[in-house]
C-alpha cells in the first residue's frame, strides 16, 4: 500500500535542536544491516505486514522513521561499499551487479571509511556478519593465505565475517584476517528451491560441518560478545558495532524456532528471525547500560527478493507497494527501511519524509561524533541536525543518483525521477530494450503524483528531462555530488 508523499519534506514533529553537549558526542553506534530486507516487511512501514516486526517497531517508535530512505545500489556490493566510504561504488571497477566470494577488495587502500574515521576519534570499531567486499589483492582469492586488504583494512579493529552472501561459496567464517577453518570439503546446492525447502545456495567449498541454518545464530553470538566484552572492560572507550546481518537474503534458513511463525513461508519466518535478531542486539545493550547512550541504526542493504507472484501467493508485499524488487532501477529495488534511535538526542515517534542514502552515514556520523572530515564521503550529505531534531525549510540533498543491479542510472531530484534507459535494469522483465522509433528513450516519472511508476512522462516534459540529464552527467563527471568540506 503506497504512502503519501510530501515535496517538499517536513518533520512530523515540532523540536528544538539540542544544546551541544561534547560528553554526548561519544556515542555507542551500532548499525544493522540486514540483507534483502523490505521496506513492506516492517509492521511500522506496513500495517498489512503479514510479518510480525516488534523489535524494529519498537526501535523506530523511539527514534525516527524515515520513508523516502534509499540504498545507493539496489544490489549488495555497491551499497555496502557506498555505506562505510560515503561514495557511489560506480565510481570504482565495479560498474554493475556484485563481487563473489573469490573477487579481491573493493574498498581502495587508504580510502576513508566511517570504521577509519571513527577508529582515529577513538572508537572500537567491530565488524560482524556478510562482507561482500572482497578480499586480499588477488583474484581469485586464496583462503590458505592472508586475506588482506579486508575488514582490518578498511579501519576495523577485529572483524567475524563470511566473505559474501550466504549463497556463495566459499562457505567460511573469517576472523580477522584468516579462515577459521579451511574450506575443506564441498557442499551441493544445485537444486534451485527458492519457493520450497531451504532456498537456494551454490555449489562449492565449505568449512567442515558447515550447516546453513546456523550461519545467523552464530554471527549474532559474536555481535553479543563483542558488545558483551565491551561492557566488561569498563572502559569509556565508546563501541562501534557495524553488524550486517545474512539475512532475509537467500537461502531462506530459518532456525525451528522460528520455521512456520508466519503465513509467508521460509521468507516470513527468516524475516521474523531478523526481528528477533534486532532484538536480541537491543536485549544485550540494555543488559550492559549502553542502551540510552547508543546511536543505533536498523536499515536494509535494497529492497526485497520478492515478485508479483509471491506478492499474490502469500498476500505479502514485501516491498511495499513500491514498483519492482532487489535489483531493479525501480522504487522497490532501492527504497529501504531505515529508523535511527539515540533517547536524549533523536526526537522519539517522528516519521521524516526526508530524501536521504546510506552513503550520507559516513558524513552524518562524522558530524555526529566530531567535526567534519576534510577528506571522502564524495557523495555524503550531512544529517545529523536532521537528525537531532532540527527543522530546514530546504532539502539537505539537492539529488540522488540511484543505480541498478546491471549498471543502469537513475538521478532523483525532488518528486522527480529521471531514468536513463528503459526496462528494470535488474530482475524484472523487460531488464533493458530499445525502444521502437518514437518513443522515449528513457523513463520520468512523477513520484509525487505516480509514486508506483506508471506514467512515463519523458515525452511531454522535455525541460525536466534535459535539467535531470545534465545534472547526472554533472555528477558523474565531477568525481562526487556532495558539498567539498569546509
Amino acid at each position: 500500500m503506497f504512502r503519501f508523499i510530501l515535496f517538499p519534506l517536513v518533520l512530523i514533529a515540532s523540536c528544538s535542536r539540542p544544546a551541544p553537549d561534547n560528553n554526548l558526542r561519544r556515542p555507542h553506534i551500532v548499525l544493522i544491516l540486514a540483507d534483502d530486507l523490505g521496506q513492506g516487511d516492517l509492521g511500522c512501514y506496513n500495517s498489512n505486514s503479514r510479518i510480525l516486526t516488534p523489535q524494529m517497531d519498537r526501535i523506530a517508535a523511539e527514534g525516527m522513521r524515515f520513508t523516502d530512505a534509499h540504498s545507493p545500489a539496489a544490489v549488495c556490493t555497491p551499497t555496502r561499499y557506498g555505506l562505510l566510504t560515503g561514495r557511489y561504488a560506480w565510481r570504482t571497477r565495479l560498474k554493475s551487479w556484485v563481487l563473489n566470494g573469490s573477487s579481491r577488495a573493493l574498498i581502495e587502500p587508504g580510502r576513508p571509511t566511517i570504521a577509519t574515521l571513527l577508529a582515529e576519534r577513538g572508537w572500537s570499531t567491530q565488524v560482524v556478519g556478510k562482507w561482500h567486499l572482497g578480499l586480499g589483492d588477488s583474484e581469485p582469492v586464496d583462503y590458505s593465505q592472508s586475506l588482506s586488504p579486508g575488514p582490518l583494512a578498511a579501519g576495523f579493529d577485529n572483524c567475524f565475517v563470511i566473505p559474501a552472501s550466504l549463497d556463495m561459496e566459499p562457505y567460511v567464517f573469517v576472523v580477522d584476517d584468516e579462515v577459521e577453518h579451511s574450506p575443506s570439503t564441498r557442499i551441493d546446492g544445485s537444486a534451485h528451491r527458492r519457493h520450497g525447502g531451504d532456498g537456494f545456495w551454490r555449489s562449492g567449498r565449505a568449512a567442515s560441518g558447515w550447516e546453513m541454518q546456523q550461519v545467523l545464530p552464530r554471527l549474532v553470538d559474536e555481535a553479543l560478545q563483542r558488545i558483551n566484552d565491551h561492557a566488561a572492560q569498563g572502559a569509556s572507550q565508546p563501541l562501534f558495532l557495524y553488524f550486517p546481518l545474512s539475512a532475509p537474503h537467500t537461502p531462506w534458513v530459518p532456525t525451528a524456532e522460528w520455521a512456520g511463525t508466519t503465513p509467508v513461508s521460509h521468507y516470513g519466518d527468516f524475516v521474523a528471525q531478523v526481528d528477533g535478531v534486532v532484538g536480541r542486539v537491543f536485549t544485550a545493550l540494555e543488559a550492559n547500560g549502553m542502551a540510552d547512550n547508543t546511536l543505533l541504526i536498523v536499515t536494509s542493504d535494497n529492497g526485497a527478493h520478492w515478485l508479483s507472484s509471491d506478492i499474490e501467493q502469500y498476500g505479502h508485499d514485501a516491498n511495499n507497494g513500491w514498483r519492482g524488487q532487489k535489483a531493479d532501477i525501480h522504487e522497490g529495488g532501492h527504497r529501504i527501511p531505515f529508523i535511527v534511535r539515540w533517547p536524549g538526542r533523536i526526537p522519539a515517534g517522528v516519521t521524516s519524509s526526508e530524501l536521504i542514502c546510506l552513503t550520507d552515514l559516513y558524513q552524518t556520523v562524522a558530524n555526529l561524533t566530531g567535526e567534519s572530515p576534510s577528506v571522502g564521503g564524495e557523495d555524503s550529505f550531512d544529517y545529523s541536525s536532521h537528525f537531532l531534531g532540527a527543522r530546514s525549510e530546504r532539502p539537505v540533498r539537492d539529488s540522488l543518483v540511484h543505480h541498478s543491479g546491471n549498471g543502469m542510472y537513475a538521478i532523483r531530484q525532488g518528486p522527480w525521477k529521471l531514468i536513463s534507459q528503459r526496462g528494470s535494469g535488474g530482475f524484472t522483465r523487460p531488464v533493458n530494450f530499445d525502444p521502437p522509433e518514437g518513443e522515449p528513450s528513457g523513463q520520468l516519472y512523477h513520484l509525487g503524483d505516480d509514486p508506483g511508476e506508471s506514467e512515463n512522462l519523458w515525452t511531454s516534459n522535455p525541460e525536466v528531462v534535459a535539467r535531470l540529464l545534465a545534472r547526472l552527467i554533472e555528477i558523474q563527471q565531477n568525481g562526487r555530488s556532495a558539498p567539498l568540506p569546509e
